[in-house]
Formats: C-alpha cells, sequence, structure tokens
C-alpha cells in the first residue's frame, strides 16, 4: 500500500513512482466527495468511469472490483468519479450531478496515469454530501465514519486480485494506492 496524500500535486508525484512499480494491476482507494443525492456518508463507490477536466475519459474495471466487495459482505454503488483540483460545494455539486458525475476527488484520474494498461479499480468512500459538506465539526463524525468503511475494503482487494488473475494471467499482486 502506498499513501499518497490529498490531491493532484501529491498525486502526480506518485505516479512518477508508480510507473517503475512492477504490481500487474492497480487499486485506488480513498474518499471522496458525493455529488449524487442519493449517496450517504460511508458509502462505498466504485468508479464506472474516470474523467477529470480537459482529458479524456479513463476506463477502469468495475465487473470483479463489484464482485469482490459483494462476496467481502460490502454493497457499493458504481459511477462517474470525477477528479477535481478543489472541494466541492453548493451548486456545484448539482452541476457536476446533472454532467453525470456521481461523486468527486482530488487524486483518481491523477493516479490511474500510473496503470499504464495495468487493470485498474477504483473505490471511494463517500465522506460529505449535498446535505452534509464538509467543515470542521463534521469532519470529526464523518470522517471517523468514512475511514471505518474504507478500512473494510482491505480484504476485498485481494480478491479483486484473484479474480482479475484470471483475466490477467499469472499471479497479480495489487498495489492500493492513496
Amino acid at each position: 500500500m502506498l499513501r499518497t496524500g490529498v490531491g493532484p500535486v501529491r498525486s502526480r508525484r506518485a505516479t512518477r513512482r508508480l510507473r517503475e512499480d512492477p504490481a500487474e494491476l492497480l487499486v485506488v482507494a480513498g474518499l471522496c466527495g458525493a455529488v449524487d443525492p442519493s449517496l450517504a456518508v460511508g458509502d462505498v463507490v466504485v468508479a464506472s468511469e474516470l474523467r477529470r477536466l480537459g482529458a479524456p475519459p479513463l476506463s477502469v474495471e468495475t465487473e470483479c472490483m463489484c464482485r469482490a466487495l459483494e462476496l467481502q459482505g460490502v454493497r457499493a454503488q458504481m459511477g462517474c468519479l470525477l477528479s477535481v483540483d478543489h472541494v466541492v460545494r453548493g451548486l456545484e455539486r448539482q452541476a457536476l450531478f446533472a454532467e453525470g458525475a456521481a461523486a468527486v476527488d482530488m487524486e483518481s484520474a491523477w493516479l490511474a496515469e500510473a496503470a499504464e494498461g495495468r487493470p485498474l479499480g477504483v473505490v471511494r468512500v463517500v465522506l460529505d454530501t449535498p446535505t452534509a459538506e464538509i467543515h470542521p465539526l463534521s469532519i470529526l463524525q464523518n470522517g471517523w465514519r468514512a475511514l471505518a468503511s474504507l478500512r473494510r475494503l482491505a480484504p476485498a482487494f485481494e480478491v479483486w486480485a484473484s479474480l482479475m488473475s484470471d483475466r490477467i494471467g499469472g499471479d497479480p499482486s495489487p498495489r492500493a494506492l492513496h
């Protein structure tokens, strides 16, 4: 596991190192902000598509990831994840939801560049929502809840690697990011 830190600058820095990593597949996991009003703090989102402004959408592996989470008893929702360079608030959330995003983060699209053809899974846990935006008081309660959900995901990444081994051959070892 490699902790990259928050934001695109740290993600770009980590991407340079990850391009040289021998892992056969990559998992990006961390927190996100919901723009879909049906998502709640602690919900798990599997990226069905990864976008960032000014770049073409990136494809991500969803079928095996959803199955791996299901086998571990984790309920997840698939949706488009948009990587941005700032915390999204208020009306911007509504606009991004109208454009098809389910959630936003500040790392995944930049980290995904390190995959370079390797299978990539992206899983995020909701930290804040349109009705529970992030602020100093909510970060304590919502942060603990979201981080607890995130910690439960680790065994599913090993299951995902096992499921993916049939597709790519060999015995892949996942590299969890963020």
